[in-house]
């Protein structure tokens, strides 16, 4: 059953109660007033027949010392003949409580009579056929007799209020309950909006539409509750889109990295088996193996790439202050030694908290790539300078930072294509970077190492003038201290 239904269900059943219960209560509260106005009456008619009866005997002439079973009735008959009209029905008995006199129609019998003693009221509610009536009983003391005096006084339009007011009060109340279960209804089903809304939302989103978002119609906890509800889409729709991101990368890694090998090894093997299987001049043989060795070679380099990015991941960084000086040192000793480029070197001292030997990695891949984007003979520009915070936009304000740059004046970048140049095999041009054994993995391992570090790479770059690749490190001071170096 729908939580709306329940909710109209179960409010339907309390109002039914609390309709009924006050209903009762009322209309019994009403006819038991009634009744006990009607039982002082009877109760004061009672007083008043036994004190006229009491009058009268005293009026009576007397023959004898008591009072006469004749004169008695006598007095009683006159008594009712007074009352004629008002419906009044008495009967009187004597000292053994025999019936002395009677009024037609009275037919109780003598429980009431039994239980009346001198000098005592009773009186009790009692049901003859369909008519209802309050019989009294007292005891008369009338020259030198006691006598007893029951009354009947017709009750039966008390009980017949109370029948009309349990069924008007009936009516009333199927009509307030058909009225409460329209308003509850409306009332439930606006209630339930918010959650039938999440219901909708939820379902959509396990048909596959993560973007769904339920819409919030009201500020009470269910309106948060959807609102948080939506937050979770978001995040959740986010999360999907990474994973799927994810495992498009992996795909897509995947496929390169298959590619990446079964290029290479297509020609060695054919090289290999020309090699094999013929006699070739020394010139093709030369040739031969020198394609085999040149495609080896880059092989073994994807393969120490990967293993890098790997282990990386893996190990983490120890971080360690070092001077930028030595880590410049050991760049300028590795690439001033190669007469095919122009390399020039430009730094600032100071010291970098980092894993050294990692960051020179960065670096020697950066001006590896700057090497391949770049024409024999061309400039390449190494530099380094301490960032003080008025300019550090690329870190937060209230810190300084190493900046580290490399710029070559090669081939440049298109814009579309620098957002995935750090993607593991991706090259910008595939046949340029495999002729200098380039396997794409470069900037995706510094990429990783970067990463550790808190940082991560800037590229700016103009298609035909060159690129810029730098990133930027925390600073702990600016004077080159070579004793705290470790590298």
């Amino acid at each position: 059953m729908k939580f709306s239904r329940k909710l109209l269900l179960w409010t339907t059943i309390i109002i039914a109660i609390t309709l009924g219960l006050s209903g009762f209560y009322f209309v019994n509260y009403v006819f038991r007033t009634s009744l006990e106005r009607e039982v002082g009456q009877a109760l004061d008619e009672n007083s008043i027949l036994r004190f006229a009866f009491q009058t009268a005997a005293l009026n009576v002439p007397l023959k004898y010392d008591l009072l006469q079973d004749g004169s008695v009735e006598q007095i009683a008959s006159n008594l009712e003949t007074s009352g004629q009209g008002s419906g009044r029905l008495l009967r009187l008995s004597d000292e053994e409580k025999k019936v002395l006199y009677a009024s037609d129609g009275f037919e109780a019998d003598d429980a009431l009579l039994e239980e009346t003693e001198e000098n005592r009221y009773a009186y009790r509610v009692i049901r003859q056929g369909e008519r209802y009536y309050i019989q009294t009983g007292s005891s008369v003391n009338a020259l030198g007799r006691v006598l007893y005096l029951e009354t009947l006084r017709d009750v039966s339009q008390v009980f017949a209020e109370r029948e009309t007011g349990f069924t008007v009060y009936r009516r009333l109340m199927v009509l307030m309950l058909a009225l409460g279960i329209v308003i509850m209804h409306f009332i439930a089903s606006r209630l339930t909006k918010p959650i039938r809304l999440l219901m909708k939302a939820t379902r959509e989103m396990a048909a596959g539409d993560y973007g769904y978002r339920a819409e919030q119609v009201s500020n009470d906890e269910l309106g948060q509750l959807t609102q948080d509800f939506n937050h979770m889409s978001e995040a959740l729709e986010k999360t999907i889109d990474q994973l799927e991101e994810e495992v498009q990368s992996r795909e897509e890694f995947v496929g390169a990295f298959a590619h990446e090998l079964k290029t290479p090894l297509t020609s060695i093997i054919g090289y290999a088996d020309m090699l094999r299987s013929r006699k070739l001049d020394e010139e093709k043989s030369f040739r031969s193996a020198n394609y085999i060795y040149t495609e080896g070679k880059r092989l073994e380099t994807m393969s120490l790439r990967l293993l890098d990015i790997m282990v990386t991941k893996k190990e983490g960084a120890r971080l360690q202050k070092a001077a930028t000086e030595t880590l410049f040192e050991y760049l300028r000793n590795m690439f001033l030694p190669k007469e095919d480029m122009d390399f020039q070197f430009s730094y600032e001292p100071a010291v970098v908290t980092a894993d050294i030997s990692l960051i020179q990695t960065v670096l020697v891949n950066l001006i590896d790539n700057a090497c391949k984007a770049s024409e024999p003979g061309s400039r390449i520009e190494i530099s380094g300078h301490v960032v003080e915070p008025a300019s550090a936009k690329r870190e937060k304000e209230d810190k300084k930072g190493y900046w580290f740059g490399v710029r070559d004046h090669g081939i440049g970048i298109p814009a579309e294509e620098i957002s995935r140049v750090t993607q593991a095999f991706y090259m910008v041009d595939k046949s340029r970077a495999r002729s200098r054994n380039g396997a794409g993995l470069g900037l995706a391992l510094c990429t990783e190492i970067l990463a550790l570090h808190g940082s991560r790479l800037e590229i700016e770059s103009t298609p035909g003038q060159g690129t810029t690749v730098s990133f930027l490190l925390r600073e702990e001071g600016k004077e080159a201290q070579h004793e705290e170096s470790h590298v």
